[in-house]
């Protein structure tokens, strides 16, 4: 795998560049797969090790295909066979993709859920305790405090 930090974002010819950009699909399918593993694990979300390196990776991808798009990078691959290449890794990237858009759609419905189920806990702990109804008015008889001592 290769570190984001270490990946050309505008190589000289566009041979060169598509084995480029073939290097950051592959790194970012590696950190996508990654996630995936362990967002099946159930892991929240919010506690991935591998967020900010695809974050870096999918900014790097982004401006390879913004200068593609632009036309600012020249993508005409003459080598059929690299040609291939970089159109299944994007194929690949895609499926990881897709994969982890659904994970990452189940760990936030998992959050919300839990995050709901602590918030029924707290709120019928805090009706439990309260003598006070959703009216406001007292739900239990006032206890009277009195003390029988003579003089």
């Amino acid at each position: 795998m290769t570190p984001a930090a270490t990946i050309k974002t505008n190589p000289a010819g566009s041979d060169e560049r598509a084995r480029s950009l073939i290097t950051l699909i592959d790194s970012l399918i590696v950190i996508v797969n990654e996630e995936n593993v362990e967002l099946a694990k159930g892991l929240p979300a919010s506690r991935l090790k591998q967020v900010d390196e695809k974050n870096q990776l999918a900014t790097l991808f982004e401006q390879c295909v913004a200068e593609a798009v632009g036309r600012t990078a020249n993508l005409q691959v003459q080598d059929r066979v690299l040609r291939e290449q970089l159109m299944e890794r994007i194929l690949r990237l895609r499926g990881a993709m897709d994969e982890n858009v659904l994970r990452l759609r189940a760990a936030i419905e998992a959050s919300n859920r839990r995050i709901e189920a602590i918030m029924y806990a707290i709120r019928e702990q805090i009706a439990n305790v309260s003598p006070y109804g959703a009216a406001g008015r007292r739900v239990t008889s006032a206890a009277s405090c009195g003390t029988n001592v003579r003089a």
